[in-house]
């Protein structure tokens, strides 16, 4: 494995510190709750892995069913279930030992909370936090920090106070401008962005004219939401100078490459996983290798933003 990433230098990325063998990364949500599924994504290629979101206390979730499948993506609502963060620390710890940057997803109901958590992954040897802010269906956290600009502001700084790591903040397409959302998590310290999560959706039943999910409500992953993710990624690039990275429907190297020309600096791949296994991450990582090659680009950083040129 060492080996296979030892000849692709070219794709090396820097991502606020964090040194990335290539630039794909295990999206949160997926297969992150334990060191065993993580260690089957960074077999399977995956540059980083970010796990799935952890809040100060265990948090059971929604009953069943939790994910609907559409024609053009998956339809989730989990309710956020994890082991709480005293727990799941034997978990950020083993994962360590993989070899790839490990980036810990938190959650909170406050400032202090994300603050509280986030100290205690990084006391558990986490090399990054992810703050998920823009969960579109738990109440009193995710999206509704992620659209108020002041409490935004005050858990990004809150964070920050509490760890030394670098802080990315993945934001919700489910705003009215999405540039101006990431330049207040800039302003506030945070490292990098990430963009996007799900998109609030839902599916009804035709036969039992009910919604399909418990929480009737979930996140829209998948296919459908790549156009939406890469306008994300374009207008925040313009906006802010902060490393971004891209998440959203990357099912193959060509959409990776969109995202990487609209201002991503790396990508987080999730769904794709559900279709194609863990092994999706070396076939991007392959095809953008040949992209590189074939257009005669050294590096990925050299195609970062390459969209915006006049």
């Amino acid at each position: 494995m060492v080996a296979w990433r030892l000849k692709i230098n070219r794709l090396h990325v820097d991502l606020a510190g964090l040194r990335l063998a290539n630039p794909t990364v295990l999206a949160s949500g997926i297969l992150g709750l334990s060191a065993e599924s993580l260690s089957n994504i960074v077999m399977g290629g995956a540059g980083a892995v970010v796990t799935k979101s952890i809040g100060l206390k265990p948090r059971r979730g929604y009953e069943n069913p939790t994910v609907v499948q559409t024609s053009c993506g998956l339809i989730n609502a989990m309710g956020l279930p994890n082991s709480g963060i005293r727990e799941f620390a034997k978990e950020i710890r083993e994962a360590k030992s993989f070899g790839v940057p490990v980036i810990v997803s938190v959650f909170g109901f406050s400032a202090e909370e994300y603050g509280a958590v986030a100290k205690k992954a990084v006391d558990a040897g986490a090399d990054a936090m992810e703050l998920n802010v823009s969960c579109p269906h738990v109440e009193q956290t995710g999206s509704e920090i992620g659209q108020n600009p002041a409490t935004l502001a005050e858990v990004v700084r809150k964070v920050k106070a509490a760890v030394e790591k670098p802080v990315f903040v993945k934001l919700s397409p489910n705003v009215t401008s999405i540039a101006e959302i990431a330049e207040v998590a800039a302003n506030a310290g945070a490292d990098a962005i990430t963009a996007v999560n799900t998109i609030k959706a839902m599916a009804i039943d035709p036969e039992t004219a009910l919604p399909i999910l418990s929480n009737k409500t979930g996140g829209l992953s998948g296919p459908a939401i790549k156009p939406v993710a890469v306008r994300c990624v374009y207008e925040i690039y313009e906006r802010v100078k902060l490393p971004i990275i891209g998440c959203g429907g990357i099912t193959n190297w060509r959409d990776a490459v969109e995202f990487l020309l609209a201002g991503a600096r790396a990508t987080q791949i999730g769904t794709a996983i559900a279709i194609e296994g863990p092994n999706v991450f070396k076939a991007i990582t392959r095809g953008i290798s040949s992209y590189l090659r074939r257009k005669g680009f050294g590096s990925v950083e050299e195609i970062v933003g390459l969209s915006h040129r006049s």
